[in-house]
C-alpha cells in the first residue's frame, strides 16, 4: 500500500468513521484512482484536501465507494424461494417478523421485500427497516424514483400495482414507500439489533477482508433470532457457516440454529 493512499484511508476515517482499510485494497483503490483522476488530481493528498472543501466531490466519492449497483427481484429465482419456501416458515413461527435490507444502496431490495411481503399480509403491517452508509443513496430511495433498467425482473401484475409510469421511468408507490424506514448504517462499526426473523445482505460482502466478512457474519448472526434466516448474494455462499451458528436452508439462505 503507498503511503500516499495509506494516509488517504487514515483521513478518510477520521473524517466519516468509514475504514476502507476493511476493503479489498486492489478493488477499492483502483475504484478510487479511476474517479480521482477523473477530477483532475495527481495524489491521494490533494484530492482528499478537495474532498473536505467540496461536498459534491466527497458525496459523489462516497457514492463510488459504497457500490450502489441494484435492481428490483435481483437473482429472481431466489426471490421465489423466498416466497415460496422461506417466508412461510418465518411467518408461521412470527406472525409480525422484524425484517431488515443491509446495504440497501437505491431501495429496490427492501421495495421487492415489501412488495412480496403484501401477498402475506396487508401492506400497512409491514415493516421493513433499510440501512445504508451512504445518505444521498437513501435519500434517492426514499424518493422512489427508478429508470426501465432497475425493473426488468418486476412481474407485469407487480409493476402495474405499485408502480406509476413518468416520464423517464417509474415511481414507486407510497403504499410501498410506507412500509420501509431508512436509515444510515456503516455496517462494520455501528451496533445491530437483535430478534430479526430475516435478514436480506446481498452483493455486498464481496468487497470486504476476510477478517471483515468474519466479524459481519457474527454480528449477523447475533441480531437474527434462533430460526431467523440471513438471504445472501449470488457470489457469496457462507463457508463453514456452523462456525457463526447457521445451517443452509436454501441456497444463499442461512438459518440460525437454535
Amino acid at each position: 500500500m503507498t503511503a500516499d493512499y495509506q494516509q488517504f484511508i487514515m483521513q478518510i476515517k477520521r473524517k466519516t468513521g468509514i475504514d476502507l482499510a476493511l476493503y479489498k485494497e486492489a478493488q477499492m483503490k483502483r475504484r478510487l484512482e479511476s474517479l480521482r483522476d477523473k477530477r483532475g488530481y495527481a495524489t491521494f493528498l490533494s484530492y482528499y484536501q478537495a474532498l473536505a472543501a467540496d461536498s459534491s466531490l466527497f458525496h459523489e466519492f462516497l457514492e463510488r465507494m459504497t457500490i450502489n449497483v441494484s435492481e428490483f427481484y435481483r437473482n429472481k429465482k431466489r426471490w421465489e424461494v423466498l416466497e415460496e419456501k422461506i417466508l412461510p416458515r418465518l411467518l408461521a413461527e412470527n406472525s409480525k417478523p422484524k425484517l431488515w435490507s443491509a446495504a440497501c444502496s437505491t431501495g429496490e431490495e427492501p421495495y421487492t421485500l415489501a412488495m412480496i411481503m403484501a401477498s402475506f399480509m396487508p401492506l400497512s403491517e409491514v415493516s421493513i427497516l433499510a440501512t445504508d452508509l451512504d445518505k444521498e443513496i437513501l435519500k434517492r430511495a426514499q424518493v422512489g424514483f427508478y429508470t426501465d433498467r432497475s425493473l426488468k425482473e418486476v412481474p407485469p401484475g407487480v409493476l402495474s400495482r405499485y408502480f406509476t409510469k413518468e416520464l423517464m421511468g417509474y415511481k414507486v408507490s407510497e403504499q410501498v414507500k410506507r412500509s420501509v424506514t431508512f436509515k444510515q448504517q456503516n455496517l462494520l462499526s455501528d451496533s445491530f439489533g437483535t430478534q430479526y426473523d430475516l435478514i436480506i445482505c446481498r452483493n455486498v460482502m464481496i468487497y470486504f477482508t476476510e477478517e471483515a466478512k468474519h466479524e459481519l457474519y457474527q454480528k449477523f448472526s447475533q441480531a437474527l433470532r434462533p430460526g431467523g434466516v440471513l438471504f445472501v448474494g449470488s457470489t457469496e455462499q457462507i463457508f463453514h457457516a456452523d462456525q457463526y451458528h447457521f445451517e443452509t436452508e436454501d441456497t444463499f439462505f442461512y438459518k440460525k440454529k437454535g
